[in-house]
């Protein structure tokens, strides 16, 4: 799927590129499958703003997916869409029972195409089985975190995990990071790569796109008062921050190891930042 330009007929259009829709089979989604979405412009039910900019952009009805798939079930895609709440596309799914589903779309996914669910379904691309099922070099996507909760894992557009090894009763799996991490046998994860592959290249352009994406202008802390940022302040014009950079609140930032989930640890079998000094 290439990366559609746009002529150069302004400033901003000359460095803009969109996403191909072409793959896209219909426009119009499942009225039964969308719910309203209200925009709080990054405030928490008690009013604070806990996401700084966010405000604004178009309106999205969500989609709501299934990334739990029960067992046996034998699907039928009948469309491809876009979904403006994530980067990959969505397949509107039919199952033998007539009920419809929207799942993650991967890159061998067309109208018409019947994939499967289970233990007991056949190793091809788009089934969902557990990893126990799959074979060792495979690559999914879509992996359960927790056997029975749903797909948490590898869900971005053109993202791929690798199972690597099976030990006892857990997989190892390569994560998109090159983390290379443990999960239980049990947990199911669908087979291939997820689609729009491209999404990563595409270039926002001028400042109007973001906003309509509902994203708010940033400023820089050395730009600032003093009173409102640590960096800030100063009667010498321009300066750098003279300090280990922060956020607003003191914080230190840029490269700042933040991740406290250490109950997580045990399952991390190479960390994804030891992975990446030996590329």
């Amino acid at each position: 799927m290439p990366i559609k330009q746009y002529n150069p007929t302004t400033p901003a259009r000359r460095g803009m590129t969109t996403q191909d829709l072409s793959e896209i089979t219909t426009r119009k989604p499942l009225k039964s499958l969308t719910k309203s979405k209200k925009q709080n412009a990054g405030r928490n039910n008690t009013g604070r703003i806990t996401v700084r900019h966010r405000g604004g952009g178009v309106k999205r009805h969500y989609r709501l997916m299934n990334h739990n798939l029960a067992d046996g079930l034998v699907l039928t895609i009948e469309e491809i869409e876009y979904d403006p709440n994530r980067s990959a596309r969505i397949a509107r799914v039919k199952d033998q029972h007539g009920l419809y589903h929207y799942i993650l779309a991967d890159t061998s996914m067309t109208k018409g195409k019947v994939i499967q669910s289970g233990a007991e379904a056949p190793i091809e691309s788009s089934n969902r089985m557990p990893l126990g099922k799959i074979p060792v070099g495979t690559q999914i996507y879509a992996i359960e975190l927790h056997p029975g909760k749903g797909a948490q894992m590898v869900r971005s557009a053109g993202t791929k995990a690798q199972l690597m090894a099976k030990e006892g009763d857990y997989a190892q799996v390569r994560m998109p990071s090159g983390e290379v991490r443990r999960f239980r046998l049990e947990a199911t994860a669908a087979i291939g790569v997820v689609g729009n592959v491209q999404h990563q290249n595409v270039k926002i352009g001028s400042a109007g796109r973001n906003r309509r994406k509902g994203i708010r202008p940033s400023v820089r802390g050395v730009v600032m008062n003093a009173a409102d940022h640590p960096h800030g302040g100063g009667d010498g014009g321009r300066h750098g921050p003279g300090k280990a950079p922060r956020t607003p609140w003191g914080q230190l930032t840029l490269g700042y190891r933040t991740r406290r989930r250490k109950y997580t640890d045990k399952m991390i079998v190479r960390s994804r930042h030891n992975a990446k000094r030996r590329k």
